[in-house]
């Protein structure tokens, strides 16, 4: 978590910290379409958000920003691909929080997402949603709980993968609640909800992006959020500490670029997406 941690705050401080890096771009930027690379399926929280600031820097910096989703290994693949592309400012990542856990899990990486990967600005920051099936028989956290111990074994738990930000969520109710229930795991967000949504999975630790529209209509049932405090967009939908003190738990999305990427484009990227951030429609359309 101490990784996580500092890896947050260096993406959150973003190009205010970089070290003077030598080198000017050579000429403008950009000429020529923009990868984005996502390490997530389309319809995640990633590939949504990463969406909606490419079309906007497409529309500022006047050429495409395009989005590629290149999913594998917990978005290890696409971080993989970016940081071993030219440091030209024209192939990005999505970081999230996976990469950061990526770093305590995985001891045989081809990079190290701190030293290989330039910090360009933070997205987004948020808590996930415990949610089940409507016709599971638990209505609140402490009837789950009471079911889970009663069923130990019996129930399973949908995640984006091993070890991904969904894996965590409920890896940690796991162990804060004492339950015994089966990760079962997907290739990202999307097709874990269509099976909880069809009843072949019991629960999900979900993310706010994916799951936001099933829960208002009444297609999941929300239990509870991750974070500490209640989120104003479900306000009525208890944080997880009210049942689970300490529990504590949040996602978040950044841009980054390979190191050495001139400084003068990661500036104006920062820019940029600051200024998508501050942009009223885009912060409604983020938010909803």
């Amino acid at each position: 978590m101490e990784i996580m941690r500092r890896t947050l705050l260096c993406f959150a401080t973003g190009a205010l910290v970089l070290a003077a890096i030598s080198g000017a771009a050579a000429e403008p930027y950009p000429l020529r379409p923009v990868r984005i690379l996502v390490g997530f399926p389309g319809g995640s929280a990633s590939d949504t958000t990463a969406r909606l600031i490419g079309q906007f820097l497409s529309e500022r910096l006047g050429q495409q920003f395009v989005v590629e989703n290149r999913t594998g290994a917990a978005s290890n693949l696409a971080a993989e691909a970016v940081t071993h592309s030219p440091a030209d400012g024209y192939t990005l990542l999505l970081v999230t929080s996976v990469n950061a856990i990526n770093a305590n899990l995985y001891h045989s990486l081809s990079f190290d997402l701190v030293r290989d990967i330039v910090p360009v600005a933070r997205l987004a920051r948020g808590p996930g949603i415990m949610e089940v099936n409507p016709a599971f028989p638990a209505k609140t956290v402490p009837e789950f709980i009471a079911y889970a111990k009663a069923n130990p074994g019996k129930i399973n738990m949908a995640t984006a993968g091993s070890e991904s930000m969904l894996d965590v969520f409920g890896q940690l109710f796991k162990m804060k609640a004492g339950v015994d229930m089966v990760a079962v795991p997907y290739r990202g967000a999307p097709p874990a909800i269509t099976d909880l949504i069809g009843g072949r999975v019991q629960v999900v630790f979900d993310t706010f992006a994916a799951s936001i529209e099933f829960v208002r209509t009444g297609k999941l049932r929300p239990l509870a959020v991750t974070t500490a405090m209640r989120s104003p967009i479900l306000p009525d939908v208890p944080p997880l500490a009210d049942f689970l003190p300490g529990y504590d738990a949040s996602t978040w999305l950044a841009v980054g670029a390979p190191k050495n990427t001139p400084r003068e484009i990661v500036e104006k990227l920062n820019a940029a997406i600051n200024t998508a951030l501050a942009d009223p429609t885009m912060q409604e359309r983020i938010a909803s």
